[in-house]
């Protein structure tokens, strides 16, 4: 397979085809196919296509590797100038016969769906008994809502939709329309248990939050349905699918929520405990809404129940705000860490759990957080936003030599300060908070040269020097720094050779 690739300066464009052209005048042409191998395999194969590089074309400084099999090689050939070799993986469909059985059960599987469906990371981050419970939990779910519908025609009959002797098609039909609604909503919590199950464990505090904004757009649906009975299976359909998200975004927030409270490993106690809670206001607040149901100034005119709805809903979120703004987390999230580090670059101190988490944005969506920082940007995009040249990029990886990332300031956007960070392979939650620590560093001292390099390589000598103490800080002030909640991204990763 052969396409064209080009790239902005100061990556040199060439062509990709079965054929290498010696004619120095002609752009370069290279192979960009290769089959996926066992893992020895392809250490040896990349290894033998370093070193023909090395001696035909130049030689091989870093190589980005990408989840799915894809490599981009940065070569720099015999006249210093920097070209990139892109390697398509190509699946086959062969198996090596000492695969592990998680591998051989799920193979058939799309990439897609795997990571829709099961954790970051997995099977690494997992135990090993996970996939075999989940595989017996959802035909289990499957009977017990096939249940679910068969009760639900059962109940309509019993108020009066049909009845066994006359009309049972009605209550059946009715029940369709009802299951149909929940089954509507529940799409709204596969969706977001799919797409989103990686960032509840980060800021529990921001998703709990939004699921109560969502929970309340879903009821404004269902108060809608008396206006519009004629559509009234569409506006309960819509709301189900808004307060299903919203439940699909506040029940694993909450885990986490939980499994903080539980300092002693007793997180069932405290699950049971918060259910005796839940349920005491529950029972109140439906005996609350039950006598004002029967309040004739509600119950009659729809305005005051909607003006009273409203009234009690702000109260709902503003209490939810404030239950939530009262946990006190340990652990470092981007957000936090934002917080602290910034503090440490200005003042050389941290603040405490307490003082930080009161200054954490709940609401506030860490894109839009200053200054801006973009994670797991490739190196093209890194070397393109400084307009470096080959000897420039040599310098710059010299310089991140002790560092497991590469971090540079994207020079297009003067007016608003913005860093690309790429990690290394090997690159740890620790790496994250340092690089965090950079970037603030070159924020609140960007002015003071010209030249972008003595500010990258003051940055780093100001890192070295200074990081160990904000480590020590943190820990006397009672941060959980052996566990920090700053993941690396596993999309891409660079491959360091000289």
């Amino acid at each position: 397979m052969a396409f064209p690739l080009q790239f902005n300066n100061p990556i040199s464009t060439f062509s990709c085809s079965n054929l290498y052209n010696g004619n120095r005048t002609q752009p370069f042409k290279f192979l960009c196919t290769s089959s996926p191998q066992s893992d020895s395999s392809n250490s040896k194969e990349e290894a033998i296509q370093d070193s023909s590089w090395e001696n035909d074309k130049g030689y091989v400084v870093l190589v980005e590797k990408y989840r799915n099999g894809t490599l981009k090689r940065y070569v720099i050939d015999n006249d210093s100038e920097m070209k990139m070799f892109l390697e398509e993986h190509v699946p086959t469909t062969s198996r090596s016969q000492d695969l592990d059985i998680s591998g051989m059960e799920l193979s058939w599987l799309p990439k897609v769906i795997k990571d829709f469906v099961l954790p970051s990371g997995f099977p690494d981050t997992v135990s090993d008994d996970y996939l075999d419970y989940m595989l017996l939990q959802f035909p289990t779910n499957v009977t017990g809502w096939i249940c679910h519908t068969l009760v639900t025609s059962s109940l309509l009959k019993a108020v009066g939709v049909g009845s066994f002797s006359g009309t049972s098609a009605a209550a059946s039909a009715a029940a369709i329309r009802w299951v149909s609604k929940d089954g509507i909503g529940a799409l709204g919590r596969f969706f977001i248990g799919g797409r989103f199950g990686n960032l509840f464990d980060d800021d529990p505090k921001q998703w709990r939050m939004y699921a109560d904004f969502i929970g309340s757009a879903g009821s404004i649906f269902d108060l809608c349905t008396p206006l519009y009975p004629s559509y009234f299976l569409p506006l309960a359909s819509l709301g189900n699918l808004a307060k299903a998200v919203a439940r699909g975004l506040k029940d694993p927030s909450f885990r986490v929520i939980q499994n903080h409270f539980a300092i002693a490993g007793n997180l069932g106690d405290v699950a049971a405990k918060e259910e005796v809670w839940e349920v005491a206001a529950e029972l109140l607040g439906l005996s609350l809404g039950i006598l004002a149901l029967d309040t004739p100034g509600i119950s009659k005119s729809y305005p005051t129940l909607a003006l009273t709805w409203l009234s009690v809903r702000i109260l709902h979120l503003w209490f939810r705000y404030q239950s939530l703004s009262v946990l006190q987390f340990n652990t470092i999230n981007l957000k936090r860490a934002r917080i602290l580090v910034n503090s440490h670059v200005l003042h050389c101190t941290v603040p405490g759990i307490n003082e930080c988490n009161r200054m954490e944005s709940i609401l506030l969506w860490e894109r839009f957080l200053r200054p801006r920082i973009i994670f797991e940007i490739s190196l093209e995009e890194m070397i393109n936003a400084g307009k470096y040249r080959s000897k420039q990029i040599k310098k710059l990886i010299h310089m991140y030599k002790e560092e497991n990332y590469f971090l540079v300031v994207n020079e297009q956007k003067a007016a608003d300060f913005q860093v690309f960070v790429s990690f290394k392979e090997g690159a740890s939650s620790l790496s994250v908070f340092r690089s965090i620590w950079q970037t603030y560093w070159l924020y609140q001292n960007w002015g003071w040269s010209d030249n972008i390099f003595d500010r990258l390589e003051q940055s780093l000598v100001e890192l070295r020097d200074r990081f160990p103490d904000l480590l020590q800080q943190l820990s006397d002030a009672g941060w959980d720094t052996n566990n920090l909640s700053l993941k690396v991204p596993k999309e891409m990763s660079i491959n360091e050779l000289s």
